[in-house]
């Protein structure tokens, strides 16, 4: 996103900020994460230190449900006329990305809202997200501060008593922030909520839930590890008849797919047919149990690969096929690999090189998108180096390449490796962090 020049909101100085008004989910299917999340229009002051979103028009689009959504800040102070004239242009921009058949009633229709919050609150009742369920959201979140700010023995009564609010959602926000945190380079305030994280899985009902299903998930992953390459059917059969619990049944299932065919379920049926009583009557049970997992776990595939597909179709039809490449990324998974390596074989099979350039070129950008970052190639020499003085003459002689971003990729893998079994690598890499944290200060402070 290009970068404009405004004037700060606070002391009015010239200042560079990246500025996006136009959220078309039709037309980026990550302008709704980004939206949702309140990650654009922020902006930092060097001369004043402000930092916060800035004011500006906004509009939303969400051509599967029929959204059209418009909001202009009181702070923006524009007349009506140009209230039209900006937010005209945007829808204008809408109607221009969608095909004629695709242009109804309801872009000529844009709902208004009077706050962002207004607006966040209409994208989220579209997805079935109700006001309630919103509130709900913002108690869990008021929660975790609470409990990051609490005293031990303040923190567990806080626990007992809210313990009902304490589900999923709230561990989905509790890891984003410690991602954050992480991330940010921030690793006192991450490794306090990997603590907060730790005594809600240890004292709460659903993190002692949550870890009873870890277990065993991870007994499932260790019996078919165990097993390697002599997992046959049989093997994989008996496993699956003395898995102890659903969860383990589950595990074993969606690790194992595959291997859950027309011939497994034929021995399944021959050993039902050869068993009696309450016996045959649990197999029988099982089979179906099976099926319908094996059925919810082939629906959800043929969902994903259907949405790979239409997405890969929108990056051929497009202009710039390696553009549109860089805009999907966070869309992409490995069945959108796997449907572009299906492309590529049947565009080479029959001749077509006009869609075998674009699928080249998007194959391309995807190897550049997931090569390392060239931090790693620099953080794996220091480690290699055989001791202290040489890991200190090894950063001297990259003093330029010791930036804010290296920083950041190196405080980021102290944060995965902490808490792991190899101390030894985290103490290095702690070491290798502090080492050349002194060094980007010693550069500062020179001035070079």
């Amino acid at each position: 996103m290009p970068r404009t020049i405004i004037n700060c909101p606070n002391c009015r100085q010239p200042i560079q900020a990246e500025i996006r008004q136009l959220f078309d989910v039709g037309a980026d299917p990550t302008a709704k994460q980004i939206f949702l999340s309140g990650s654009f229009n922020l902006a930092r002051c060097p001369h004043c230190g402000f930092q916060g979103n800035l004011a500006t028009p906004l509009v939303y689009h969400d051509p599967s449900k029929q959204l059209l959504i418009t909001f202009i800040p009181p702070e923006v102070g524009l007349q009506r006329n140009d209230q039209e004239r900006v937010i005209g242009s945007m829808i204008n921009q809408v109607v221009n990305n969608l095909p004629q058949e695709n242009r109804k009633a309801y872009l000529l229709q844009p709902q208004t809202a009077l706050t962002l919050q207004g607006m966040i609150e209409r994208v989220l009742e579209a997805d079935g997200i109700t006001r309630e369920m919103i509130q709900a959201q913002e108690q869990r979140i008021s929660l975790l501060q609470r409990l990051a700010n609490a005293s031990e023995d303040v923190r567990n009564e806080i626990i007992f008593k809210e313990d009902n609010l304490i589900d999923a959602d709230f561990f989905n926000v509790l890891n984003h922030l410690i991602e954050a945190s992480a991330a940010g380079g921030d690793q006192e305030s991450a490794g306090r909520l990997r603590d907060l994280r730790g005594a809600l899985l240890q004292s709460s009902s659903f993190g002692k839930k949550l870890q009873e299903q870890t277990a065993e998930i991870e007994a499932a992953i260790r019996s078919l590890r165990e097993a390697g390459d002599a997992l046959t059917r049989e093997k994989l059969l008996d496993l699956i008849l003395h898995a102890p619990n659903d969860t383990r049944l589950s595990a074993l299932v969606s690790l194992a797919r595959p291997g859950l065919d027309y011939v497994f379920f034929q021995m399944l049926s021959e050993r039902i047919d050869r068993a009696r009583g309450d016996g045959r009557a649990r197999m029988i049970e099982l089979r179906e149990r099976l099926l319908e997992l094996t059925r919810e776990i082939d629906q959800q595939t043929e969902i994903r690969l259907k949405a790979a597909r239409q997405l890969l179709e929108k990056i051929i039809q497009s202009e710039d096929s390696g553009e549109a490449t860089l805009k999907m990324l966070p869309a992409i998974d490995e069945l959108f690999l796997h449907e572009l390596e299906a492309a590529m074989n049947a565009a080479k099979k029959e001749g077509n090189l006009e869609i075998l350039a674009k699928l080249q070129t998007v194959t391309d950008v995807l190897n550049k998108a997931s090569a390392p970052p060239p931090e790693l190639a620099l953080i794996e020499e220091l480690l290699a180096a055989p001791d202290e003085l040489s890991r200190r003459q090894l950063l001297e002689s990259n003093r330029d390449k010791i930036t804010h971003d290296f920083l950041n990729v190196l405080a980021n893998i102290v944060a995965q490796v902490e808490g792991g079994e190899d101390k030894e690598l985290a103490e290095r890499l702690r070491e290798l962090h502090r080492m050349a944290l002194r060094m980007s200060m010693e550069v500062s402070f020179r001035g070079n």
